[in-house]
């Protein structure tokens, strides 16, 4: 997601420490290579940062309702008990997976705000987006889109979650956009808002295309399309 930055800060050049760009998911104090203890007494160690990975992989691939405690634990390659004691419950592992989601996989978001011009920004989110599709390292599809569709009750704090860090995206992108039409980037008429959740659900096409098997050359068309018909004066 997006940092969330002040125009004071951005004139400055200077980046805000919000938690879409700062956001820890190893509590302080704790080593990444952590010693627990096991139920009977045996010390068992793990890196939390591969394990957590590990974790990200299983939400990517599944979503949060059907990432199951039993492949997470065996795709983290821990215990249950050393599970719960490294990270807390399942939502709060789901939590510290979506930092590391947003921190790594989504920080081609943040520096696309730097671009010159709004078209400019646009062209280097959805190039972004273009790039993780088309990457064999990793799932298809966005992680946000796969969790904020779960439907059970145990999924509702995720999924306000997930909206709430939605929002914030959205709304930094706004501000951009609100500076390129300040600057007589758009056509008259044309609202910052409504061009940021075009944007945004083009992105979101992008995601769940690339999980249902579109090729390479199908979505990078569908990116040279909206940079096409992008508004410009």
């Amino acid at each position: 997601m997006f940092d969330v930055r002040d125009p004071v800060a951005r004139s400055r050049n200077v980046r805000d420490t919000g938690r879409f760009s700062t956001c820890a998911y190893i509590p302080t104090g704790m080593n990444s290579l952590c010693t627990l203890t096991a139920p009977k007494g045996r010390p068992r160690e793990f890196d939390l940062e591969e394990a957590l990975a590990a974790a990200l992989r299983v939400f990517w691939r599944n979503g949060y309702e059907a990432a199951s405690m039993a492949e997470l634990t065996a795709e983290m390659k821990i215990t249950k008990p050393s599970l719960y004691a490294a990270f807390g419950n399942k939502e709060a592992l789901f939590h510290k997976a979506l930092d590391l989601y947003e921190r790594e996989k989504l920080a081609y978001m943040t520096s696309a705000l730097d671009a010159p011009t709004a078209k400019a920004v646009a062209e280097r989110l959805l190039r972004g987006a273009l790039q993780m599709q088309t990457s064999t390292c990793d799932p298809k599809g966005c992680l946000s889109i796969i969790s904020s569709v779960a439907c059970g009750v145990e999924a509702e704090p995720i999924k306000a979650e997930v909206a709430k860090r939605r929002e914030s995206s959205q709304a930094a992108l706004i501000r951009r956009f609100d500076e390129a039409k300040a600057a007589g980037e758009f056509p008259d008429g044309l609202e910052s808002p409504a061009l940021a959740r075009y944007l945004f659900a083009v992105m979101q096409g992008l995601a769940i295309q690339g999980g249902s098997g579109a090729t390479c050359g199908e979505l990078n068309q569908l990116v040279d399309t909206c940079m096409m018909v992008w508004p410009t004066r």
